[in-house]
């Protein structure tokens, strides 16, 4: 089957179920007029990835886009453009993306991790089987509510006219559900999410049972969904469930203390037979924040809001007086965990942000004397000579 710029907005273009539309095809002219294949990353494993296009899957080489900046590196999610005749087979370019999961490497360069790509969904999987950690959930939510594509994710070039709109929304998944058979302590088990993800879907799922699996499935039908959580957090479970079949490996939980083993070790990107796609990660064990002060803003809204009754408008809301958000923790009508979590939160966000700006900095000088060096050599061959 061959590709063509007219097939590219129509229902029945072989991409449509990956999350092809009339956005992607516009994007796409330019490459198209070079005899270029568009294709969707379904994974990606040590520099070679494999790609989803209109003429079937295939096994592509990532080294034309391997770049300086790991935030551009190719990702599960991401649409690219791979020329059909190579051999080996090359991805030639990412097309800018519109939204991204990303978090803090745990490396001391401070350098951002894309997990996802282009996802409508951000999916956040917490197990009803060990005590809810509300912290690591805040943590979740605040790169959730950070994911809409800046400029250092989208790719290569500027971000495209009409791809402003475009976020991802986060969906927390009490997972497990079959495991606090009494209905009335799981409805405080969501009502205590819901008031530390506000605005947020908190839906309980049972594999085991099919509780609320339906609706799950129909809440990311028909757009690009990614599933995060810790290990055992049965996301690969749940996946196997949308999908009617056991497409991911699964293992069970440590009887100990419900913690998983990880068995899914690469980001897959999977058709759901109902519509829509679907993301599943492996566990992860640390989510380090990546420019997320806008997502803390949003998980603590509460705060933000009595910050402006404070009498300074610089109150750092330690001990200053007539601090309103200090006056809540006082009443009672805000729990102080709630506030020692907001502080930990901006303040590693602002330490990473720091300590990245740094980085550039000491790059972009890097990069400055490489060319300036460059650039008196060539002069001085053209004079006739290397002095």
């Amino acid at each position: 089957m061959s590709f063509s710029i007219s097939q590219a907005s129509t229902p029945s273009h072989p991409l449509a179920p990956y999350g092809w539309d009339d956005a992607w095809a516009d994007t796409f002219t330019p490459y198209a007029e070079q005899g270029l294949l568009p294709g969707r990353v379904v994974r990606v494993d040590r520099g070679r990835c494999d790609v989803v296009t209109p003429d079937g899957t295939l096994r592509a080489d990532t080294a034309f886009v391997v770049p300086r900046d790991p935030m551009r590196i190719v990702c599960t999610g991401d649409w690219v453009a791979v020329d059909p005749d190579g051999d080996p087979q090359f991805v030639r370019t990412l097309l800018p993306r519109r939204t991204a999961f990303v978090r803090s490497t745990s490396s001391q360069r401070s350098e951002g991790q894309v997990l996802a790509t282009n996802i409508d969904h951000i999916v956040i999987c917490v197990s009803l089987a060990v005590e809810l950690d509300l912290g690591r959930l805040e943590r979740f939510l605040a790169l959730a509510m950070s994911s809409t594509a800046g400029a250092a994710l989208l790719g290569e070039g500027a971000r495209p006219a009409g791809h402003e709109e475009y976020e991802a929304h986060p969906l927390v998944l009490l997972t497990k559900a079959d495991l606090v058979p009494d209905a009335t302590t799981l409805s405080h088990l969501v009502e205590d999410i819901e008031r530390i993800a506000p605005g947020v879907q908190v839906l309980p799922v049972s594999s085991a049972t099919g509780e609320g699996v339906d609706v799950f499935g129909a809440s990311v039908g028909g757009g690009t969904s990614v599933l995060l959580g810790t290990s055992g957090a049965g996301k690969s479970t749940l996946a196997n469930t949308l999908l009617g079949e056991d497409v991911m490996d699964v293992r069970a939980a440590r009887d100990v203390d419900g913690k998983g083993r990880h068995t899914t070790t690469t980001r897959n990107l999977l058709v759901l037979p109902g519509g829509g796609v679907l993301i599943d990660t492996p566990g992860l064990r640390g989510v380090g924040l990546w420019d997320a002060e806008t997502g803390v803003g949003q998980v603590f809204s509460e705060i933000e809001d009595l910050a402006e009754q404070c009498r300074f408008h610089d109150c750092a809301h330690d001990a200053e007086p007539g601090c309103a958000v200090l006056g809540a923790v006082e009443d009672g009508s805000l729990p102080e965990r709630r506030l020692d979590s907001y502080r930990k939160l901006l303040r590693e966000n602002h330490r990473i942000a720091a300590k990245t700006d740094a980085r550039l900095r000491s790059e972009t000088l890097r990069e400055w004397k490489r060319r300036s060096t460059e650039g008196r050599a060539a002069m001085a061959m053209k004079r006739g000579g290397i002095r």
